[in-house]
């Protein structure tokens, strides 16, 4: 007797959203997409694709006009306020461009604050902060500031605060978009660790060579999915080694 395939962290149907901004702009016009478990996935498109969009959705930050979305089998449209914040602060973990830290709290600080709004039975959130700091190597910074640390640093600070609450999915918004590229490159390789740690990972990105670090890419065009592109073992970057050769394209 076969097994049925594993529920996917995310699964999103038919997703369409319009904003009113003096006339209709569709910024997605039924896009679908599942996210396995343990995938790792990047979104591309030119500017007013739906890229932020639908992060936003999948994020519940925003809600569709028309589809589903569900995370781990439920689905987010009928829940209330309260019930969408719940899911934002324990089920899913962001990265964004701008880093977006509290200025006065130290890094090991920023790190616990999504830990003091959940608020997990038996959690030291001083120890969990410290050991998330360590795995992204910034264990002598626990105490500092985020002026008193490089951009690259305070990307790490920001991945370390995305994993506080063990998050289904992480989604990340351009995570290297303000690092030069070697720092680039050393954000990157932390997603593939944590990727090859069994994380779920979503990216948006414009970068075809930090795409190149996903197991497939999915190309947003004017709302719409023009192509998913699933990148083999030649084509996907690996750690910090140079430019590799694009994976084979494939339609779904």
């Amino acid at each position: 007797m076969s097994q049925s395939p594993p529920q996917p962290v995310v699964a999103a149907r038919d997703l369409r959203r319009t904003y009113h901004l003096g006339e209709p702009v569709h910024a997605l016009d039924g896009v679908s997409l599942e996210l396995p478990k343990g995938s790792f996935t990047a979104v591309m498109g030119p500017s007013g694709s739906g890229k932020s969009t639908l992060m936003n959705l999948l994020g519940c930050l925003d809600t569709a006009d028309e589809g589903t979305v569900e995370i781990r089998g439920q689905p987010v449209a009928s829940l209330s306020d309260g019930e969408r914040a719940r899911i934002r602060g324990t089920e899913i973990g962001f990265i964004f461009q701008t880093f977006n830290l509290m200025p006065r709290l130290t890094a090991a600080e920023n790190v616990a604050l999504p830990l003091v709004f959940t608020n997990p039975e038996g959690v030291d959130r001083r120890e969990r902060a410290e050991r998330l700091l360590s795995r992204v190597g910034l264990g002598d910074r626990l105490d500092h500031a985020p002026s008193e640390l490089s951009g690259g640093q305070r990307q790490r600070v920001a991945i370390a605060r995305a994993l506080a609450n063990e998050p289904a999915l992480v989604l990340a918004d351009e995570p290297t978009g303000n690092l030069d590229t070697e720092t680039g490159a050393e954000i990157m390789d932390i997603f593939a660790e944590l990727n090859a740690a069994g994380r779920t990972i979503l990216m948006v990105t414009h970068e075809r060579h930090i795409a190149e670090h996903a197991e497939r890419i999915v190309h947003l065009v004017d709302g719409e999915t023009e192509r998913v592109e699933q990148l083999d073992s030649a084509g996907r970057k690996d750690g910090s080694e140079g430019s590799t050769a694009a994976g084979t394209g494939a339609e779904s």
